[in-house]
């Protein structure tokens, strides 16, 4: 007999083509009448373009967003927001600009309307982080969640497949992890299941065809379920390693998704064998861990700790940060048995489980 329960975020989801062009009535339906827009200085022009959409609803633009959400960058956001007495943000780009208004959010209590050019899936998520003097640390406040998150998949035709593919890899993260955790309930591991399906399916082809609007909305719809499934669910040592290795090296963070999560869920794979036959399933493939990885292979995308800038002689100090503190894991964690995990991923060779 099943017992569990489920405690769901506040979503305020609205998605299909063409929904940018509803922002301003939605803002103003809101009681916003003051938007600092943040980009990050690659999506400048395009925050430009969404001031103009915005006209008077607009009170500033900040294109500063930055990677990891370095302190100093919030703090200079934060003075935007107050230079322009702006009453809510408005984040346009991937995770990096969703995790700036986030922290925005939590800094100074401005709410945060989100509209993702990626499928980070962070808008979907109550979690937020800032990184200090090379650590990242993160947080689970629901003031953080978007008032609003703005799904156009327009949005994301222009994506090249070099941000896509590992977009997406780190949007599977975000699924595989609450798939393959028991303490997810059944709501959310069907949840995590179904963006897992639909990522598997719809990844190669946006990757081939970038033009491919259908394609595009699918990839965008299992990354906004891949997201909530995290929001809602749980973290584990995937995590913890991937902010270990952006926080203190600076890795680049969907890239570093993509290279750990095959090794991440073959480290769990004797742990919960029959929730890997369901992720496998879900992929299409023999097993999850080779299944992911063949993933990355077919796309063109880094297999190996190498691939992002890790050394050999990095992965000790790697392993004694990622479990300095207790992480919840299918599998029990130890220094000892992470630096295997990191001396596989190190390698890039092909996951047996």
């Amino acid at each position: 007999m099943r017992e569990y329960e489920l405690k769901m975020l506040p979503w305020n989801v609205v998605f299909g083509a063409g929904q940018l062009a509803t922002l301003p009535t939605r803002l103003a339906e809101l009681g916003f009448a003051r938007a600092l827009i943040l980009t990050t200085p690659e999506q400048a022009a395009d925050g430009e373009r969404l001031v103009s959409l915005l006209g008077d609803l607009a009170a500033g633009l900040f294109t500063g967003a930055r990677m990891h959400v370095p302190v100093e960058v919030a703090k200079r956001a934060e003075q935007a927001a107050i230079a322009c007495a702006a009453d809510c943000t408005v984040s346009l780009g991937g995770g990096s600009t969703t995790g700036l208004g986030k922290a925005l959010a939590a800094r100074a209590g401005l709410p945060l309307i989100a509209i993702p050019t990626t499928y980070a899936g962070s808008e979907m998520t109550n979690i937020w982080g800032l990184t200090e003097g090379g650590r990242k640390h993160t947080n689970r406040d629901l003031a953080v969640l978007p008032r609003l998150t703005l799904y156009d998949p327009e949005l994301t035709v222009g994506l090249p497949p070099a941000i896509a593919g590992p977009s997406g890899m780190n949007a599977l993260a975000q699924a595989t992890v609450n798939a393959m955790d028991r303490r997810a309930n059944p709501v959310i591991h069907a949840m995590a299941l179904q963006a897992i399906g639909a990522i598997a399916q719809a990844l190669p082809k946006v990757m081939a065809k970038p033009d491919d609007l259908d394609a595009r909305s699918d990839m965008l719809y299992g990354a906004s379920l891949a997201g909530a499934s995290l929001g809602a669910g749980v973290t584990s040592l995937h995590h913890r390693l991937c902010h270990t290795l952006g926080g203190s090296y600076d890795t680049p963070h969907a890239e570093t998704h993509t290279v750990l999560l095959p090794y991440s869920v073959a480290y769990n794979a004797g742990a919960v064998p029959d929730l890997m036959a369901q992720i496998a399933s879900a992929l299409g493939a023999a097993t999850a861990a080779g299944g992911i990885y063949d993933l990355s292979r077919r796309l063109g995308l880094p297999t190996a700790l190498s691939d992002i800038g890790i050394r050999v002689d990095d992965l000790p100090r790697i392993a004694e940060l990622a479990t300095a503190t207790a992480v919840a894991n299918p599998r029990p964690v130890t220094p000892d048995s992470v630096l295997a995990l990191l001396r596989e991923a190190h390698a890039g060779r092909r996951p047996a489980a």
